[in-house]
């Protein structure tokens, strides 16, 4: 772990810049992911919105991936490859940051949600891991772990997420 993050500084700081652009100007951040990395998107999302590790204002993050009713119909009625993207095209602008989690970086409801957020002027990071997939070129930052063991991906993904928003300290501090 300790390896990937001094490997991956200089696009944590990319990463956490944006971000920390993103909140200044008023956008969202979106998350998205599947499976465990669906779990991922929800823990991080909570960590901007409600705290993360001291008291702090409340900063704007979404989770796509938490809305059953939203995720069922667009499946249902679009096809998997659609669960995010459809969400995104209703509450996403110009301006907004996604967050997309995909240990192969082919997950095509995840690469459907950044073609979106390409389309519509949102920047894009990016993690993967395994040998980085479709999702690389498409991005605005890219942070790659890489490994094939997916427990480790997994939990490197979490591990940089952490680092983005432990580095946001100086901006939400309490007013």
């Amino acid at each position: 772990a300790a390896k990937a993050a001094e490997e991956l500084a200089q696009k944590i700081r990319a990463a956490t810049a944006l971000v920390q652009e993103t909140l200044k100007a008023g956008g969202t951040l979106f998350l998205a992911g599947n499976g465990g990395s669906a779990a991922d998107a929800q823990h991080i999302a909570t960590e901007y919105t409600i705290r993360y590790l001291r008291e702090r204002r409340a900063l704007r993050a979404v989770a796509l991936t938490t809305d059953t009713s939203a995720l069922t119909a667009a499946g249902n009625d679009y096809g998997f490859d659609f669960v995010f993207s459809r969400q995104l095209e209703a509450l996403g602008r110009k301006g907004d940051l996604l967050m997309v989690h995909t240990t192969s970086g082919n997950s095509p409801n995840v690469l459907r949600a950044v073609e979106l957020a390409n389309e519509h002027g949102a920047t894009v990071i990016g993690m993967t891991g395994f040998g980085a997939g479709k999702l690389g070129p498409m991005v605005d930052v890219h942070l790659h772990v890489p490994s094939d063991c997916i427990e480790q991906v997994e939990d490197i993904h979490l591990m940089l997420e952490h680092l983005i928003t432990k580095a946001l300290r100086d901006m939400t501090r309490s007013a």
